[in-house]
This record gives structure tokens, C-alpha cells and sequence, in this order.
């Protein structure tokens, strides 16, 4: 008797992209990025937009990498193959931000980007020259989401976000003058409940959801935006709606900050693995 034919048909394993600065430490970056990727099952790349001296307490310095290479870099990645999901973290300069904007036109196919709008560290290092900061609109326009903190929300529409109403009124800024799709406008550094907002399109009109926060007394953690951010992506790439990917990314962020472990003299960094995924 013949025996069957046995099918070997292997799902193709999803793949995301973060375009983002170096971090050594590991705990935030293309570095930190890619470690997210992974815990998801998500296959990760990375492209470098800038080198950085850090470690636990500070950035020292930061060397943004040549726009040109930036650039080649985005193209042969995209001629080759194309992911199911983009992180945009870092950006250092204009330069390099406009060689991204100029890199993602080479895009095939609708691919959901996750921009973390990332303009200084949390010593006060400046992240991004403000002269860019046109270029960032450019990328922030027809993104899935865009995940500012507070700071970064107030400087880039220019409206006080102390008060959540005045949150959303920043939160509508992002869709409807920047062209964003979405925004969560993380509420870590307000005063009282850190509560996040996610804001998104429905039909006519904007719906603005409050997701409840806790505030954890563990002291600084370092990445925890990148995490957030990446891990949104991650499951963007696999087909989960945002809503589900904003949850599930959340409560790896949560998981990781319980987790954290001070392994320098600064700030703690990230648990890994704590929660994330089934």
C-alpha cells in the first residue's frame, strides 16, 4: 500500500524592521528592539541610525551613522524582502530622518509603522535636532500609530497635556494635522494616574480610549518605550488588531518592569520574557 503524502507546508514566519539607534547597554534601541522581535516570534532586523555611548546612568555621547548608508541600508533590506511590520525609534538628525523618509518610498506593499517619536534621553541628551523635526511629521503621516510620551507630545503639537482633555486635544493634533492613523500618548510622567490614551479614527469621528496605569515603585527603568513600541509592532506584523497589539504590549511592558534588574549603577533595565506572549 502507498503511503500518503505527508504535507510539509511551513507557515512563512512573520518578520518586522526597526530603524533605530544603538543602545550598548541593550536595554533600549535597535538592540532592545530586536530582543522584543524575537520573544514574539517575530523575525527581527535592524538598521542603525546612530551610535551611541551610554551605560546605565547616561548617554555621553552620540555619532549619528552616515544618511547615505542610512539609506542603502533601507533600500537593499526593502529590494530583498519586505517586513510585516516597521519600528521607527531614533533618528539623531535631519539628515538621517530624511534618508528614512526617502528609504520607506521603495515600500512594495501597506506595511503598519510604528513611529516612538524619540527626542531626548531621559538625562536630558538631545535625540533628535530640532530641525528634523519636519522630516518626523513626514514619517508620522499615514503611520499606524505614533506612541509619544508626554514631553514629546507637548513639544511636537505644542499643547499642554497636564490635563487628560488637553491630552486628547494633543492626541487629535497627531490624526488630524499630522496624519497619523493612531495615537497612544503614554501617560508615565503625569502627575497622579499614569493612565495611557489611545486615540484612533472611527468613521466620522475620533474615539479616545483611557487605559488604566500603575504606577511601579521600582525606580527609573531604562527602555521601556522602545519595548512598548516594538512589541506593538510585533504584533501588528501578525495580524492583530491594534487594539489587541496596544493590550498585549502593555502588559509585556508591565510584566518587564516587575521583572527589571539593576544591573549597573543607574537606571534598572527591562525583565525579558515576563508575560509577553502565548
Amino acid at each position: 500500500m502507498r503511503a500518503r503524502p505527508v504535507n510539509l507546508t511551513i507557515p512563512i514566519m512573520k518578520s518586522a524592521l526597526s530603524i533605530a539607534g544603538s543602545d550598548p547597554t541593550g536595554g533600549a534601541g535597535m538592540q532592545a528592539d530586536v530582543q522584543t522581535f524575537a520573544l514574539a516570534g517575530v523575525r527581527g532586523a535592524g538598521i542603525i541610525t546612530a551610535l551611541t555611548v551610554q551605560d546605565s546612568s547616561k548617554v555621553h555621547s552620540v555619532l549619528p551613522v552616515f544618511p547615505s548608508v542610512v539609506l542603502e541600508q533601507i533600500r537593499r533590506l526593502l529590494a530583498d524582502w519586505t517586513p510585516h511590520a516597521i519600528k521607527i525609534g531614533m533618528l539623531a538628525t535631519d539628515d538621517v530622518a530624511r534618508s528614512v523618509v526617502l528609504g520607506l518610498k521603495s515600500l512594495q506593499r501597506d506595511v503598519p509603522i510604528v513611529i516612538d517619536p524619540v527626542l531626548e534621553a531621559s538625562d536630558g541628551t538631545l535625540l533628535l535636532e530640532r530641525r528634523a523635526w519636519p522630516a518626523l511629521h513626514e514619517l508620522i503621516h499615514g503611520c499606524r500609530l505614533v506612541t509619544p510620551n508626554l514631553m514629546e507630545a507637548e513639544r511636537l503639537t505644542g499643547i499642554d497635556c497636564s490635563r487628560k482633555k488637553d491630552s486628547e486635544e494633543a492626541a487629535r493634533f497627531f490624526i488630524e494635522k499630522l496624519g497619523a492613523q493612531a495615537v497612544l500618548l503614554k501617560g508615565g510622567h503625569r502627575s497622579g494616574s499614569p493612565d495611557d490614551l489611545l486615540a484612533q479614527k472611527r468613521e466620522a469621528h475620533l474615539q479616545f480610549d483611557w487605559l488604566p496605569g500603575e504606577r511601579l515603585d521600582t525606580g527609573p527603568v531604562h527602555g521601556t518605550g522602545c519595548a512598548l513600541s516594538s512589541a506593538i509592532a510585533a504584533e501588528l506584523a501578525q495580524g492583530h488588531p491594534l487594539e489587541d497589539a496596544v493590550k498585549t504590549a502593555r502588559d509585556y511592558v508591565h510584566a518587564g518592569i516587575h521583572q527589571s534588574s539593576a544591573l549597573g549603577q543607574g537606571a534598572r533595565l527591562l525583565g525579558l520574557g515576563g508575560g509577553h506572549h502565548e
